[in-house]
Order: structure tokens, then C-alpha cells, then sequence
């Protein structure tokens, strides 16, 4: 039988994974230290931004990373290592931090903009899995987000790595969350479109129908009526002279 006909029990690949990934997050924990709260401090006495760089699967957890900050009362945006590279830089004001990640800590894109960072007053929050790394040395505070080992079998794809990423930016989304009492309602004006916006910022004057009302008095003739509601396409037409108020439906 081939190697690809043989038969696999996905539920127990699957579940691996999970127990793999749940480790390394709640190793995580174990490891935070005094930086975490420095960076935390560091990101609210800052009058810019938090700019999210990286390269490849850590660029792309970066952008959900970014995302939470930006729509959690901490202003984001991602700065892609390559084009930053390449002009991109001007997006940095003096005042902006950067939140740099790189699993190894040594990827070229991002390095190589570390002279930058310090000569433009960037200070540097480094999210990496290896402390003696090039980036988690140069930078001001150091987030350790080592893993034992991936999920992947061939612990090449990056799996366990980028889930602790993830967690880490979280836990500091949440952090600054808790720092600004940042409420569902300021959550709400991110948010105007969604569900919570809806419930949250919508106000009566905002859906309700304003003049011309369809209107007639209480003596008109009932054929009036109709052409009046019909004409007002609201189903309804109000009856202005009864003391109570009035409306007829259709």
C-alpha cells in the first residue's frame, strides 16, 4: 500500500495539535517577566502610533495583531519590512513605537531597519523566540514567545510559533484594553456597521422618517386615505387634528 493510500486518524492528528499548541501557550505565561509591563507602559505614555512590522507568517499575524490594537482604542497600523525598506519608512513619526516580530530574531527585512528605528527616537518592542537574538537585544523590551515545538510533524511550518505570537498580542491588546477602561461603547464607534454599533450608537433620529409625513385631517374621505398612504410609501398616513394623535396602517 502507498504511503498516501495508508489510512490516519485525523481526529488524533488534530487533537495533537491542539495539546501541542495549548502547551506552548500556557508556557508562555511561565516565561513573562518584567518587560511585558514596561512595554505596556511604554505604549501608553507614547504619543504615536504602534507600528506592527514583520515578515511572512509573522507579518500575518501581525495584521490581526495591528487590527485588535487599532479597533481597541490603541492606534496601529503594519508596516511591511520589505516596502518600508524601500520609502515606506516615512510613515514613522519619532513618537510612534514599534512592535517588531520575528520567530528567529534575525529575519534580514527587519534588522536591517533596526538603524533606523533608533536614529528616528523608535522605541522598539521586540516579540521573538530566541532572547540572544540580534532583534530581541537591540530593542527596548523583549517579549519571549519560544515554543518547544511546532505542531507541524516536519517542524517546518511555522504553527506553534505564530499561535504564541498571536496569544502574546493579545495579551497585549487585552493589557492596554484594561490600562484605557476602554468601553463597549468606545469599542462601538470602531464598529458602526456591526451588530454592537447598531445597538450601541443608533438612536431614533437616526432611522426615523422626517418630513414630508404623509398627513390629512380626521374629515377626509376614506379614498384619501389611500392615496395618501400610497403616496407617502411608509404604510402609514398620520391624522394631524385628534387631540390624542392618530395614524392609520395599511
Amino acid at each position: 500500500m502507498a504511503e498516501a493510500d495508508m489510512p490516519h486518524n485525523y481526529l488524533a492528528i488534530a487533537r495533537e495539535v491542539f495539546q501541542i499548541e495549548g502547551d506552548a501557550i500556557c508556557a508562555l505565561g511561565d516565561r513573562l517577566d518584567a518587560n511585558f509591563e514596561k512595554a505596556v507602559a511604554r505604549v501608553l505614555q507614547a504619543t504615536g502610533r504602534l507600528v506592527v512590522c514583520g515578515m511572512g507568517k509573522s507579518g500575518i499575524v501581525g495584521h490581526k495583531i495591528s487590527a485588535t490594537l487599532a479597533s481597541t482604542g490603541t492606534p496601529s497600523f503594519v508596516l511591511h519590512p520589505g516596502e518600508a525598506y524601500h520609502g515606506d519608512l516615512g510613515m514613522l513619526r519619532g513618537e510612534d513605537v514599534v512592535l517588531a516580530i520575528s520567530n528567529s530574531g534575525e529575519t534580514e527585512e527587519i534588522v536591517r531597519l533596526i538603524p533606523f528605528f533608533r536614529d528616528n527616537g523608535n522605541a522598539i518592542i521586540a516579540m521573538t523566540g530566541k532572547p540572544e537574538s540580534t532583534l530581541a537585544t537591540a530593542a527596548d523590551f523583549h517579549l519571549d514567545v519560544a515554543v518547544s515545538k511546532e505542531a507541524c510533524p516536519n517542524q517546518l511550518a511555522p504553527t506553534s510559533s505564530t499561535t504564541a505570537a498571536l496569544v502574546m498580542g493579545d495579551a497585549l491588546a487585552v493589557a492596554l484594553i484594561n490600562a484605557r477602561s476602554f468601553q463597549p461603547e468606545n469599542f462601538a464607534r470602531f464598529h458602526p456597521g456591526g451588530s454592537l454599533g447598531r445597538k450601541l450608537l443608533s438612536r431614533v433620529d437616526d432611522i426615523m422618517e422626517k418630513a414630508p409625513l404623509p398627513c390629512l385631517v380626521k374629515a377626509a374621505p376614506f379614498p384619501e386615505v389611500l392615496s395618501i398612504m400610497t403616496e407617502g410609501r411608509l404604510g402609514l398616513v398620520i391624522v394631524k387634528d385628534v387631540a390624542e394623535g392618530a395614524i392609520i396602517t395599511d
